[in-house]
């Protein structure tokens, strides 16, 4: 079995590091490079920036933070938000991202997954999902950060992307985001049991027993968390011994 890595989730608004709730009501909560590197020394194993309103307005503007973060962590860093286009991939792979995290484009044109998974490997080609539920089973895409419908099933739209060459797919429960009130595990489980790669969890997470929740239960590869971090109700380190007595498998802290 492999480690369930442990992911700090950076969403991230103009300069500044932000939190809300269902993807709405920002608030400002710091400098991302400092957090950045504060999780970095907790033993975050990957670091997730999502540019929260970058595909409201056509771009992304996170290379001048990920160039910066790139010269304090060494871990791999996933950026999402406002990529249309291979060229906007390598422009960030350029600035130090080791993946990209595609959601409102890939919907619109599902072949920018097929092309950046050829261009760059299917280890960069992460499919984002924001997945908001409809009735009971029945999730939804929403792209533009949870402004927007789809009307595209969140498990058929899993297997399309894996079809096309995503090689991890970051599924947030928009209904549990910033809710703490853990994580969608029939959400997660629908799509751990649709698909063979890696699934990340991203959306509800306010304690331990969460995290070791949609693992056990719900077979996440991953946990992206935001919430319980920045306001220090715990650190990557209590969590990674909280995932461990709960008999989840973590990597030993190094650093």
């Amino acid at each position: 079995m492999s480690n369930t890595r442990l992911i700090a989730r950076l969403d991230i608004k103009g300069p500044n590091l932000i939190k809300g709730v269902h993807l709405e009501g920002l608030r400002v909560i710091g400098d991302p490079g400092e957090y950045a590197k504060k999780y970095y020394e907790q033993g975050a194993d990957e670091l997730l920036y999502i540019d929260i309103v970058a595909s409201l307005y056509g771009r992304n503007k996170l290379t001048d933070i990920i160039r910066a973060a790139a010269k304090d962590v060494f871990i791999p860093i996933t950026v999402g938000g406002g990529i249309r286009s291979v060229e906007d991939v390598s422009d960030l792979l350029g600035a130090g991202a080791d993946k990209v995290a595609i959601n409102t484009a890939a919907v619109l044109r599902p072949e920018l997954i097929h092309e950046v998974s050829r261009r760059f490997g299917s280890q960069c080609m992460v499919l984002s999902i924001e997945a908001k539920q409809q009735s009971p089973g029945h999730w939804e895409v929403y792209t533009d950060t949870g402004r927007e419908r789809s009307g595209i099933d969140v498990v058929e739209w899993a297997r399309k992307g894996e079809a096309l060459g995503a090689g991890e797919i970051l599924v947030t429960s928009i209904d549990r985001e910033g809710t703490r009130q853990g994580f969608d595990l029939a959400l997660t489980r629908a799509i751990t049991d649709a698909v063979g790669i890696p699934v990340i969890a991203s959306g509800g997470m306010g304690k331990a027993d969460d995290l070791v929740a949609v693992v056990r239960q719900s077979g996440a590869n991953a946990v992206a968390m935001a919430d319980i971090l920045h306001y220090e109700r715990a650190t990557l380190g209590e969590l990674r011994q909280a995932a461990k007595a709960g008999g989840v498998q973590v990597r030993a802290y190094e650093r």
